[in-house]
């Protein structure tokens, strides 16, 4: 079955592809573990040892987190913030507006305020700028701050660190980003990309700056303990922090493998306790009922904490985060749901207007380039997203500012962005740009657009070749109708979280009919799926109902499919079942 539905193109316009099984590895996990063979398949396709099953399926922070000092600059960077909290110096914060500054400014500001210090923070404004900036320096100048830590930024910004550490700044770096050989001349610069760095734990290159951040406030604390300084003062408890590593970790959109998994893991669990404010606060005024997984993070807190960053007040995420009354985290919650509702209006504006210009004109290169001059510089990161669904290309969506443009980009598998925005920058055709393998923002004059256009066109069509780019939906296993039961669906919960490197597992129905199809909310398509021996199972479809696999399902007529989606429980009002969601489908 596997061989002959490999590379079928389905009424979705995907190529299905079966992972590989290793049978004789998942037979010794189903059997070690007593575990379903089709869970244990799925965690041997992922190449985890059998010995290193316990880890994945329980992940703990104990066995998972090394020292944090085995990274570059840590030991210099603790003893530095430990001596300060010692003292009671003035520090200051520079973060980012997105969730992961938001959440690793969060973790600083409070793991501070937990030691007496009152930190100035400073969240730039989009019109600001990414990262460091000379009007955060000149505001702790004026508040008499020496020592300012960065967090999930400065890697790259050469040219105001390295001013303000001439006016006498001493500068802690903590990030994540990309790392070029060439390093800021500050105290300490704490991330885990460095170019020097020994990479002798590969979990630590995958860290979202929360993680970064976490690890240096464990250093920090141990360094304080060790002088002797919580003899006189409560130590903070920092695991109560993990619910914001876990919101910063799923949000930046980091594999979630080995130390990021366990944060994610242990921090939901902190989360589900609702200790913090803020936190529970926006999840209540965000509908959410019941205990947040990490779907809710990423596609329910997420977007309204970027909100705030996007169209409204950058700082509102880390005041929301480190609120200390119920009347002060509801008011700002508010804030952020109306701020949310505006993005989503602008970015249909913009969406539409991007799909209008890739669409009434022939494209020369395998990507989806595109720009404006009244588009909200906010929303460019997003319409990159969703460019990039829709056409699966390498996406660029740039905004025409008076003084510069400002652009962002989500690329698909095998272009890296960090890769080729760094390399553009090092041209000379960019002014500003980093980030990850799959996004990344950048910085340009609009004279140098054209030749970015064919520059970053080049470089992805030189790694993909002239082949027509199809996407792939890789399946997990295939399931029988029988056997989509809530015990199989308790076992796949031992995967999760799900998020990037760990996909939830796509299983396929085989011969399926479509009973009682039916349009549902915002074209959705809900049905009942039965099989040749009898027995029903719900499905959903979510936003098809107008595309050539929506009028499929929807004038099934009795016709054969397979199906491919993912198992879920299905709790609604009680209930104790589990649900099918189509992701596509295929008739026999």
């Amino acid at each position: 079955m596997s061989e002959e539905l490999n590379n079928a193109k389905s009424l979705g316009g995907n190529l299905w592809k079966f992972i590989p099984e290793n049978e004789r590895q998942a037979e010794l996990i189903s059997q070690r573990y007593n575990l379903p063979y089709l869970v244990s398949k799925i965690i041997a396709s992922k190449g985890i040892p059998v010995d290193k099953v316990p880890s994945f399926i329980e992940p703990k922070l104990q066995n998972l987190m090394p020292d944090p000092c085995c990274l570059k600059d840590m030991k210099k960077a603790a003893v530095r913030i430990a001596s300060a909290i010692i003292a009671g110096e003035k520090i200051g914060i520079i973060g980012d507006y997105d969730v992961d500054g938001a959440t690793s400014t969060s973790v600083m500001r409070m793991f501070l305020e937990n030691n007496g210090i009152v930190p100035a923070v400073h969240i730039p404004e989009r019109e600001e700028g990414y990262g460091p900036s000379r009007l955060a320096f000149d505001e702790f100048a004026a508040q008499g701050i020496n020592l300012v830590i960065t967090v999930d930024c400065g890697t790259t910004a050469f040219d105001v660190l390295e001013e303000a550490a001439a006016r006498g700044f001493e500068i802690i770096v903590l990030d994540h980003h990309e790392a070029e050989v060439k390093l800021p001349k500050v105290s300490a610069v704490v991330n885990p990309k460095r170019l020097d760095e020994a990479n002798d734990y590969d979990d630590l290159k995958y860290l979202a700056a929360v993680g970064v951040v976490f690890m240096t406030i464990v250093a920090v604390n141990r360094d304080l303990r060790e002088k002797g300084y919580y003899q006189r003062k409560t130590e903070p408890k920092l695991m109560e922090m993990l619910d914001l590593v876990a919101l910063g970790t799923v949000c930046d959109v980091v594999p979630l493998l080995g130390l990021n998994r366990a944060f994610v893991r242990q921090g939901l669990k902190v989360m589900s306790l609702r200790r913090n404010i803020g936190l529970k606060t926006l999840i209540d005024r965000s509908g959410i009922t019941e205990a947040p997984e990490a779907f809710h993070l990423g596609y329910v807190l997420g977007p309204r904490i970027n909100a705030c960053g996007r169209v409204g007040e950058a700082a509102l995420g880390n005041r929301l985060l480190c609120a200390k009354t119920e009347q002060e985290a509801g008011l700002l919650a508010d804030k952020l749901n109306e701020f949310n509702t505006q993005r989503k209006d602008i970015e249909g504006y913009v969406l539409l207007n991007a799909i209008e210009m890739l669409e009434s004109r022939p494209q020369e290169y395998p990507i989806a380039f595109v720009a404006g001059k009244d588009w909200h510089q906010g929303v460019i990161g997003i319409v990159a997203g969703k460019l990039k669904e829709r056409y699966n290309l390498p996406s660029f969506v740039m905004s025409i500012e008076a003084d510069e443009v400002k652009g962002s980009a989500r690329s698909i598998p095998g272009i890296d962005l960090g890769a080729l925005v760094m390399s553009a920058k090092e041209k000379g055709i960019l002014t500003k740009g980093g980030g990850h393998t799959m996004a990344a923002g950048f910085s340009l004059n609009e004279d140098k657009i054209e030749e970015f256009r064919r520059f970053a066109g080049e470089y992805v069509q030189n790694r993909l070749g002239n082949e027509e780019i199809i996407p792939v939906i890789e399946i997990d296993g295939q399931l029988d109708l029988a056997g989509a039961t809530v015990s199989l669906a308790d076992s796949l919960a031992l995967l999760e979280p799900y998020g990037a490197g760990n996909s939830e597992p796509k299983l396929m129905l085989h011969r399926v009919r479509i009973n009682k199809p039916a349009i549902v909310g915002s074209g959705h398509v809900r049905c009942f799926l039965s099989g040749d021996n009898g027995g029903s199972l719900k499905a959903m479809a979510f936003r098809i109902a107008d595309t050539e696999l929506g009028n499929a399902l929807l004038n099934a007529s009795g016709s054969l499919f397979d199906v491919v989606g993912v198992l879920r429980k299905d709790n609604w009002q009680g209930r104790n079942s589990v649900q099918f969601i189509i992701d596509d489908a295929r008739r026999i």
